[in-house]
C-alpha cells in the first residue's frame, strides 16, 4: 500500500516543524528496522520493535491483551521480510509507524492488530482467509477494507473504486477509515524522495478526500498534521512564509498568551475551580488562514488557550468566571457542548480581551471531550460492542445490537449514511470521484426535524428538495411542496439548522421531478436521483419533463393539455370545463381581469328600495356574510364584505354608506382562490371536485406557475350558500392544493 514511501531525510518537501502537542518522540524508523531484522522474538515476550506501540497502547488501555499484537507483528515482519522502502528501510517500519500513530490516539487492540497487518494481503502472499483463521473475522474485515484494488484489473478506475470500497466498509466499521488516515499520514510524512508531480497528486487527493474525512470523523490530531503536510507540498512559498512568522513570534521575549494564561489560572484558583490552563499553538494552516483574514498578526493570533476540567458543569462555571472577571468578546461565544458538532466535537468557545487590544480565544472542555476532540472516532474504541464488553484482539465481529434492536453506533452520522446512499447510484467511477469531492467540500452540517420528531442531517445550504430525497429516496419524485416551521415553502427554500420540515407528497403516480429541481439540489443523493429520472424520461425535446406539467402556461398551450386531462379524468370534469366555455370563461387569462358583478337579487338596500344593488366582484359576498353598501354613480349600490380592502378606500373617498340586508334567497355566486403546487392533472381534479359538489363554474383563471406554485381563481354559482364550507373543504382535499380562500382582490372600487 505504501511501498513507494520514502525517508524524510531525503530531498524534497519535509514534514512541517509545527509545535507538537504530544510529548512522545516520533518513532525511530532506522532503529525499528534494525530490530526487525533481528527476527521474531520468543513466544514468551514481546518483540523489542513494538515496544513504542505497547507503551502507547498501555497508556490508554492498561489491561489490554497484547498477545494479538505480538502475533500480528510476527506475521507482518515475516511476510514483509526482504521488502524495502525507497529510502532503504525495511518495509515493516511502515506498518509499525501507522500502528504507533493509532496507539497514541487511543485505538483499541483490534484496530492496532489490523493496522500491523494492513499491507500484508496487498503486498505479500498472506491471504484474507489466513488473517481470518489467525485473528478472526473482525480483523479480516478491517484489513480487507483498507486493501487497494488492483490497478491491473481496474485501470484508471482503481483509485476511485478503492475509495468507494473503503467507504462502504467504513459504513459498517469506521475503524477502516481510521487505519487509512494513519496510513496516509505516515506516507505524507515520508514523501520526500517522490517525484514532485507524484507528491502533488497524492497531496491533492489527501486535501480533497482524506482531510475532509478526518474532519468528519473528528480526528483532529491527524487532520491538522495532514493539512500542514499538504500545505508544504502544494504551497511551498506560503508555507515557508508562515513558518517564518511562527519562528519570529516564538523568538519574542513577551508572550501575551502566557500572560492571559497566568491571569486565567489566578481567576480560576480564586474561584476554587480545578482546571488546567494550557497554551495550544495553532498549526501552520490555521496561522496562514488567520493571517489572510486579519492581515497583520499579533501575539495572541498564534495560539489559543485550552481550559480542561473534570465535569460538564465545570465548563460553564469556568465560562462564568472568565466572563465576570475578564472582558468577554460576546460575539465569539459558541456552545458546542449543548449542541455538539456532527463530528462528535464538544467544547465551549469564547474570547477575552484586555486593554491593549489583544484578544485571546479560549476553548473550555472536559478531559474526555478533549480526548474525543483530538482522536474522534478512534477514541471510542470498538463502537459496535456492548458497553460492558472488554475489547480483545480476537473473535468475530460483534453487531452490538441493543435490546430494542437499535445498533449501538455513535459513529454513523448523517453525512456517512448519505454518502453510502448516493454512492450506490453513482453510474461510473468518474461521477463517483467528482461527486465525492464535491460532497466532502461541504464541511458544515445542519439538522432539521420532521413533524413526527425524527431528524434529518443535511449539509449546510440544503433545500427542501434535498430533505425530500434524504427522507424518501427516489419516492421524493412525487414531492409537491413543503411546510417549513408550519409555513408553506417552495422546494427551493434553503433550510436552516433546527427547522421543522413537513414534506407534502402527491398522490398521483404520474408525479414527476422537474429539471428545475437540479438548480436547488445541494446533495449528491438528490442530484443523482433527479438526473437518473430525467435521463430515463426524456421530454419531447429530449430534455426531460418541464416543471409544472399539466398546468396552464402562457400562450394557451397548456390549457388545452389540461382540457384533455380533464376529459380523461371523468365526465364530471369534462362537464365542468364545458360549463366554463358555455359561460364565456377561459381556463387561462390575466389575473387582473375579474368576472362581472352579479346582480344582487338576494339583497336589498333598506333606505333605497328601488336602487339597483350589485355584489362587488372583488370580494363576492354570499348570504350570511356581514356586508356594507356604498352609493356609486348612477344611483346604484355596490355591496362589499366588511373585511374587503375596498371598504376602507371607499370610506376615505367619502362614499355614502347604505344599509343593506340579505333577502330570503340562498342562491349565491362566489369567487374562490385555490393555491396549489404544480402537478399533472391538477386542473382536471379541481374542476371534478367542484362539479361533484353541485357548483357551476362561471369563469376560471389559472395563472402561470411561479416557483412550482399555481394560483387558480374560480367564480362559482352555488344553489345554496350553506354549501360553501363543504365545497371549500372538498377543494382543499384535492392532492397538491394547500389552501382555498374567498377572493380578496385589490381592484379599485366600483365607480
Amino acid at each position: 500500500m505504501s511501498a513507494e514511501a520514502t525517508n524524510p531525510a531525503s530531498p524534497g518537501p519535509v514534514a512541517p516543524a509545527a509545535p507538537r502537542r504530544r510529548s512522545r518522540p516520533r518513532i525511530d524508523l532506522r532503529r525499528l528496522g534494525r530490530a526487525a531484522l533481528l527476527g521474531s522474538a520468543s513466544r514468551d515476550r514481546l518483540p523489542d520493535a513494538i515496544g513504542h506501540v505497547v507503551e502507547a497502547h498501555r497508556a490508554h488501555h492498561p489491561d489490554a491483551d497484547l498477545e494479538p499484537l505480538r502475533r500480528a507483528y510476527v506475521l507482518a515482519e515475516s511476510s514483509h521480510r526482504g521488502q524495502m522502502r525507497k529510502s532503504g528501510e525495511p518495509y515493516i517500519t511502515h506498518p509499525l509507524a501507522v500502528t504507533l500513530i493509532l496507539a497514541e490516539l487511543g485505538a483499541e487492540t483490534t484496530t492496532l492488530t489490523a493496522s500491523l497487518l494492513h499491507d500484508t494481503v496487498e503486498d505479500t502472499d498472506v491471504t484474507l482467509d489466513q488473517v481470518r483463521e489467525q485473528f478472526g473475522e473482525e480483523v479480516r474485515y478491517l484489513v480487507d477494507g483498507v486493501t487497494k484494488l488492483e490497478k491491473v484489473d481496474y485501470g484508471a478506475a482503481a483509485e476511485p473504486e478503492t475509495f468507494r470500497k473503503m467507504l462502504v466498509a467504513t459504513g459498517n466499521d469506521v475503524r477502516v477509515m481510521s487505519i487509512k488516515l494513519a496510513d496516509r499520514l505516515h506516507n505524507m510524512r515520508t514523501l520526500g524522495v517522490m517525484r514532485p508531480e507524484k507528491q502533488a497528486r497524492i497531496a491533492k487527493v489527501t486535501r480533497d478526500v482524506l482531510i475532509p474525512l478526518a474532519e468528519r470523523l473528528g480526528v483532529q490530531a491527524l487532520k491538522t498534521e495532514l493539512e500542514d503536510l499538504v500545505f508544504a507540498i502544494l504551497h511551498p512559498e506560503e508555507y515557508e512564509h508562515t513558518r517564518e512568522l511562527i519562528a519570529d513570534n516564538a523568538s519574542r521575549a513577551d508572550d501575551p498568551l502566557t500572560e492571559f494564561a497566568d491571569a486565567m489560572r489566578a481567576v480560576l484558583r480564586d474561584a476554587d475551580i480545578q482546571a488546567d490552563v494550557l497554551i495550544r499553538p495553532r498549526h501552520f494552516v490555521s496561522v496562514h488562514r488567520v493571517a489572510r483574514k486579519r492581515g497583520r498578526l499579533r501575539g495572541c493570533d498564534f495560539g489559543r488557550l485550552l481550559v480542561l476540567v473534570n465535569e460538564d458543569a465545570d465548563c460553564y462555571a469556568v465560562l462564568g468566571e472568565l466572563h465576570t472577571c475578564m472582558t468577554p468578546v460576546v460575539s465569539e461565544f459558541k456552545d458546542f457542548i449543548a449542541v455538539p458538532k456532527f463530528n462528535l466535537y464538544q467544547s465551549l468557545h469564547t474570547a477575552v480581551a484586555r486593554e491593549d487590544g489583544q484578544v485571546a480565544e479560549v476553548l473550555i472542555r472536559t478531559h474526555q471531550m478533549h480526548k474525543v476532540a483530538e482522536a474522534g472516532v478512534v477514541a471510542l474504541g470498538n463502537p459496535y460492542a456492548p458497553p460492558a464488553e472488554e475489547q480483545g484482539g480476537e473473535g468475530g465481529q460483534n453487531d452490538g445490537d441493543t435490546a430494542d434492536g437499535e445498533r449501538v453506533d455513535p459513529t454513523r452520522p448523517g453525512w456517512l449514511s448519505r454518502l453510502l446512499d448516493w454512492q450506490e447510484a453513482a453510474p461510473d467511477p468518474d461521477t463517483f470521484w467528482s461527486t465525492l469531492r464535491e460532497d466532502l467540500a461541504q464541511d458544515r452540517e445542519i439538522t432539521v426535524y420532521r413533524p413526527d420528531g425524527g431528524a434529518l442531517g443535511l449539509p449546510e445550504g440544503a433545500t427542501c428538495v434535498d430533505a425530500a430525497y434524504a427522507q424518501y429516496g427516489e419516492d421524493a419524485h412525487a414531492c409537491i411542496g413543503a411546510r417549513v416551521n408550519g409555513r408553506l415553502a417552495t422546494l427551493s427554500t434553503v433550510l436552516r439548522d433546527g427547522d421543522t420540515v413537513q414534506l407534502l407528497m402527491g398522490q398521483d403516480p404520474a408525479s414527476e421531478p422537474s429539471r428545475e429541481w437540479l438548480e436547488h439540489a445541494h446533495t449528491p443523493a438528490a442530484r443523482i436521483a433527479i438526473q437518473r429520472w430525467l435521463a430515463t424520461h426524456p421530454g419531447p425535446d429530449g430534455a426531460g419533463a418541464e416543471p409544472g406539467g399539466g398546468i396552464a402556461e402562457p400562450g394557451g398551450g397548456a390549457a388545452g393539455d389540461a382540457t384533455d386531462a380533464g376529459e380523461t379524468a371523468g365526465g364530471a370534469a369534462a362537464d365542468a370545463i364545458e360549463a366554463v366555455r358555455a359561460a364565456g370563461g377561459v381556463l387561462a387569462r390575466p389575473a387582473a381581469e375579474h368576472p362581472a358583478p352579479w346582480p344582487g337579487a338576494a339583497i336589498t338596500a333598506v333606505d333605497r328600495p328601488r336602487a339597483s344593488v350589485r355584489l362587488a366582484g372583488c370580494c363576492t359576498p354570499v348570504p350570511s356574510d356581514e356586508v356594507i353598501g356604498f352609493a356609486v354613480r348612477g344611483g346604484a349600490v355596490t355591496v362589499h364584505r366588511v373585511e374587503c380592502a375596498a371598504v376602507s378606500r371607499m370610506t376615505n373617498a367619502g362614499r355614502a354608506q347604505v344599509d343593506v340586508r340579505w333577502g330570503d334567497t340562498t342562491e349565491c355566486r362566489v369567487t374562490l382562490v385555490a393555491e396549489s403546487f404544480g402537478r399533472p392533472h391538477l386542473l382536471a381534479d379541481l374542476t371534478e371536485a367542484i362539479a361533484l359538489e353541485g357548483a357551476e363554474i362561471v369563469s376560471a383563471t389559472v395563472e402561470p406557475p411561479s416557483q412550482q406554485r399555481v394560483r387558480h381563481t374560480y367564480t362559482l354559482q352555488l344553489p345554496d350558500a350553506a354549501h360553501l364550507p363543504t365545497l371549500m373543504r372538498a377543494m382543499r382535499n384535492v392532492p397538491g392544493v394547500y389552501d382555498v380562500s374567498r377572493a380578496q382582490h385589490h381592484a379599485a372600487p366600483t365607480p
